[in-house]
């Protein structure tokens, strides 16, 4: 994923948080035709979130959802009682522990569906957390809520915010694993949790304020359904095996196109003959090697997964004779990549004490090359669908001059 693209995940939560900050103050504002709002608002954001994710089966976003409308409407309670008496007590504290534990859990699991013994599973965590929460008041199980609202340790430093010290290390963890899985995964669903939890937070914090719990959930609501239809375009328009733009991103792109590009078709050589000798993990090696290289051709190009083993490389603005000297440098630095072949007697995983030193160089090493048709718009070639035909005839002619080279 380009810096852009990391950047534009982290912003949009923020701003989604920053814009529900200064929206608070003014809710209250809003004229009687549209009161409703300030009821029924947090209720339309949280239900589109989960209509969106149970049309493109994300569970995960769904039950996310879920338990954010449990807390919506235990607000009600809170709202009556305020923070004062055991019941409101009892229920800020489980608030403050379930939803953020709820968020990261989910976070850190991986997409299991809805419909389906995965989904009851997550119902039946929900159902037993509210039961237990109802348990507590009306049992009245005092010495659980005077524990989970006890201070850890006597200090002032949390003293303006209603949070206990339990919520908060139940919201630090939450904010923190959902971070962690996103630096590994780097996926727009997994920041969408640390962003929620962060909005949740705010609203927890400053649940005194008219209106405020309602305005940071439905942030949190929005914050999931932007993070779904950005993840929905990312799966539309990138490759999934070699995180490059797809071809529809390709079709998009060209109808934009100017009056002077060049377009390269490129294909990795004896793929098919690669697959059948080494098979297809190591296959798959190869292809993300070779986007790898194209996601960083030179020149004002851009490379896109056309389909298969072949490669697309746009140079829009680009005649091509600036964009020959640049795919030659790409072909070059493909040919020479070295990719390790394990040992054959080397198992999938061997155990520590029979872990051989140097294991993978035991072994052979492979290396691939590519052919490349290129070809410009022209007044004979006007449009790119006839320069995307004009470059794949130019890489056959490629192939068919013994492959390993680029051709126009």
């Amino acid at each position: 994923m380009n810096p852009a693209a990391l950047l534009l995940e982290l912003v949009l939560p923020a701003v989604i948080i920053a814009a529900a900050w200064l929206a608070v103050p003014h809710v209250a504002e809003l004229p009687p035709t549209l009161a409703g709002i300030k009821i029924y608002g947090v209720y339309f954001a949280l239900a589109l979130g989960a209509l969106l994710g149970l049309g493109f089966r994300r569970g995960r976003i769904v039950f996310a959802l879920i338990t954010l409308g449990l807390a919506c409407l235990s607000y009600g309670v809170l709202a009556r009682d305020g923070l004062a008496g055991f019941r409101a007590h009892t229920l800020f504290a489980a608030l403050g522990v379930f939803v953020p534990l709820n968020l990261a859990l989910l976070c850190l699991t991986p997409e299991r569906g809805i419909f389906n013994i995965h989904g009851l599973q997550r119902l039946g965590v929900l159902a037993a957390e509210v039961l237990f929460t109802v348990w507590v008041i009306y049992a009245p199980a005092t010495r659980i809520t005077a524990w989970a609202i006890s201070p850890f340790v006597n200090t002032t430093l949390f003293a303006a915010s209603p949070l206990r010290h339990l919520s908060l290390l139940a919201l630090t963890l939450g904010i923190g694993a959902s971070l962690a899985v996103w630096m590994v995964k780097r996926m727009t669903l997994d920041i969408a949790f640390a962003g929620a939890l962060l909005a949740f937070a705010l609203a927890m914090h400053f649940i005194g304020e008219p209106n405020a719990f309602a305005v940071y959930l439905a942030a949190a609501a929005l914050i999931f359904t932007v993070a779904l239809l950005q993840d929905t375009f990312r799966m539309a328009f990138r490759d999934e095996l070699t995180g490059l733009p797809s071809r529809r991103n390709l079709n998009e792109r060209m109808m934009g196109l100017g009056r002077r590009y060049t377009i390269a078709m490129c294909d990795v050589d004896h793929f098919k003959k690669f697959n059948d000798t080494h098979g297809h993990d190591l296959g798959d090696q190869v292809l993300k090697m070779v986007a790898a290289k194209l996601a960083a051709v030179s020149g004002g190009g851009t490379a896109f997964r056309y389909g298969g083993e072949e490669f697309t490389v746009l140079f829009p603005g680009k005649d091509i004779a600036h964009a020959t000297p640049h795919l030659e440098a790409l072909r070059g630095a493909i040919e020479t990549y070295k990719i390790a072949v394990r040992a054959p007697d080397r198992p999938d995983k061997p155990e520590p004490s029979t872990r051989k030193r140097g294991a993978y160089r035991e072994g052979s090493s492979v290396s691939v090359t590519i052919s490349i048709g290129v070809a410009e718009r022209s007044a004979e070639l006007a449009t790119p669908e006839e320069v995307i035909k004009a470059a794949d005839k130019a890489l056959y002619r490629a192939k068919n001059k013994g492959r390993n080279q680029v051709s126009r």
